[in-house]
Order: structure tokens, then C-alpha cells, then sequence
């Protein structure tokens, strides 16, 4: 069902879709977007996933704002920057357009890490913010044919944000003091605007294998 609804935003000859897919941090956004973007390949589509993640503010440069405590957050992000991305991912496709991805090993966006080719007829996007009232962020939702938003109980969430923090690097006790208080307060955040979305998918009931690196 999911695969038919984002086939049917496709406009053959028409400008690019981009199907956004937000969510508490946690949610499973990544999970979701790089399973429907695959799934969208194996029907004949071509379809690239670009994570809002990219657009992460470098550490260097929340150490000099000084909110590196607060990765994460929504100020914390290059809003105005991805809606130029996502503007251009849009109208050109006469030639590729490189995103930027994240790199969760060094905790890092990496410039001009995925290509976008003129044949790619549909992007996956993801992030926590895509419906966010407060400027800029409605110029971001503009540019998205549809936002999905990914639900999952807060138990599992939580337990499965824990056990990334820890992959990563953080001792566990770090992990859980991060997860419930930056974590949980960007989470608590996006759950207010459930409602602005096109569609809530359960992400739980879809149980979807992790991708690697997540």
C-alpha cells in the first residue's frame, strides 16, 4: 500500500517528486525511507533517499554557537539550506544534483556524498523537523508532495534510540541521560504536529529490518 500511494505522486515527464517521511527521534524515518526507496526500485521506479541528517550543523560549528549540548534540536539544523536543496532536487533534471549525507560513525554530514541523476523520478526524504510551523521550516514542507509521519511506541523507540547511542560510541549511562533529555525533548516537540501529516504509518506494524549503519 505504502509503495502504491508513493508510485501514484510520480508525474511521468513532470518535475521530481519529493515524499517526505518525519517522526519522534527514533521513530524508524531512516528505516522506513530506505525500504520504500528500495521497494520503489525493484517496481521499476528510480527513487534516491536524501536524509534531512545532512544538513546537521558541524560540530565545529555548535561548539562556536554554543549549543553542541543540544544536537539534534531544531535549531541545530541548516534549515534554509535544505530548502534550496530540495528546491533544486525539484526543477533540475538536466543535470545531477549531489546531497549531502551523515555519517552516524564520526557524527558528521558528509558534503556531496549522493547523487542524484536526471532520471531519478522520486527522492525520499526524512527528517524530524518536515513539519515544523516556525520559519523556516514551512518553506521546507512546501517543496514535499506529501509528508508521511513514522509512529512507534514510546518503549520501543526509547530502547532502540539507547541501543544506537551505545553502537555509536556512548557509554550506556551517557546514552540513556542523552535519550531522555535531548532526545525525548525534540521528541516531544514533533509529536505536537502528528497531525499536519498526509498519513501515520506504524512503523512497528510494518516491522522492518535495520539497515546497516542505523
Amino acid at each position: 500500500m505504502l509503495v502504491k500511494r508513493a508510485s501514484s505522486l510520480v508525474r511521468p515527464g513532470g518535475e521530481r517528486v519529493i515524499l517526505g517521511i518525519t517522526g519522534a527521534p527514533g521513530s524508524g524515518k531512516s528505516t522506513l525511507a530506505g525500504h520504500l526507496t528500495a521497494a520503489l526500485k525493484a517496481t521499476g521506479l528510480a527513487a534516491v533517499q536524501v536524509p534531512m541528517d545532512g544538513f546537521h550543523l558541524a560540530d565545529v560549528e555548535l561548539t562556536r554557537l554554543g549549543i553542541l549540548d543540544r544536537k539534534g534540536a531544531i535549531e541545530t539544523f541548516d534549515a534554509s539550506g535544505f530548502r534550496v536543496l530540495l528546491q533544486r532536487l525539484r526543477s533540475d533534471r538536466q543535470a545531477t544534483v549531489y546531497a549531502p549525507s551523515f555519517d552516524r560513525a564520526i557524527e558528521q554530514p558528509i558534503a556531496g556524498a549522493i547523487p542524484v541523476i536526471p532520471d531519478v523520478g522520486i527522492v525520499v526524504t526524512e527528517g524530524n523537523y518536515l513539519l515544523a510551523p516556525q520559519d523556516p521550516w514551512p518553506t521546507v514542507r512546501a517543496q514535499l508532495d506529501e509528508v508521511w509521519y513514522a509512529e512507534l511506541p514510546d518503549a520501543t523507540r526509547i530502547g532502540r534510540l539507547v541501543s544506537r547511542h551505545v553502537r555509536f560510541g556512548k557509554a550506556p549511562r551517557a546514552a540513556e541521560l542523552w535519550v531522555s533529555t535531548v532526545d525525548q525533548t525534540n521528541a516531544d516537540v514533533v509529536v505536537a504536529w502528528r497531525d499536519r501529516a498526509d498519513l501515520v504509518v506504524d512503523t512497528g506494524a510494518c516491522q522492518l529490518p535495520p539497515l546497516s549503519g542505523e
